[in-house]
């Protein structure tokens, strides 16, 4: 995992901070038996993943991989093939 970007991005750190302060809510109030506190830290953790795909879509997650044309990679495998 140390040889990729998987993750390293502020949509991906956002996104698990703010989750991770949810379960971190959700199970104080859980602890203290109070399930309307419970309920709210599970809302924080579904806002978390909402903020980190907003943020994937307005530009600051890992853009997506341009893929080579099909063309490109049959012709490539028939040009290595006759070699």
């Amino acid at each position: 995992m140390a040889g990729t970007s998987h993750g390293h991005t502020p949509a991906a750190w956002t996104g698990v901070v703010i989750s991770f302060i949810g379960f971190c809510v959700s199970g104080a109030f859980m602890v203290l038996a109070n399930p309307v506190g419970f309920w709210a830290g599970l809302v924080v953790v579904a806002l978390g993943g909402v903020v980190g795909l907003a943020m994937k879509a307005a530009g600051m997650g890992m853009p997506k991989p341009a893929h080579a044309d099909l063309a490109e990679v049959i012709a490539a495998k028939q040009l290595a093939a006759k070699a």
